[in-house]
């Protein structure tokens, strides 16, 4: 039995899927000032959102039924996401601090 046809597909599979891995990038947040920023991102599925807390107030990247990222005083803390869609997230120590993630497929 020849192998070479099965090996073809397969290794076809292996490099899309290491491209689309290596694509995946980190989008960083600042928090500073009771504020997000940038407040609206556009990420893609994959993409890790990364928060860095510059207060002096510990925070939360919270969504409402979803997840939570705790932020502590000058720490980070990030997420990854994993399905496509609008993410709008608060902090949950201080409400009126508001985010908004777009997240292509």
């Amino acid at each position: 039995m020849n192998h070479r046809f099965w090996v073809l597909p397969a290794l076809a599979l292996a490099l899309a899927t290491s491209v689309a891995a290596a694509q995946a990038k980190t989008i960083t947040v600042t928090v500073d000032k009771m504020a997000f920023s940038p407040a609206t991102i556009e990420a893609q599925v994959g993409d890790t959102v990364e928060w860095v807390n510059k207060d002096a107030f510990a925070h939360t990247a919270t969504v409402k039924g979803g997840w939570e990222v705790m932020l502590p005083i000058k720490k980070s803390g990030s997420v990854t996401m994993d399905k496509a869609g609008t993410i709008d997230y608060f902090c949950r120590f201080h409400p009126n601090m508001k985010g908004t993630i777009n997240v292509a497929p």
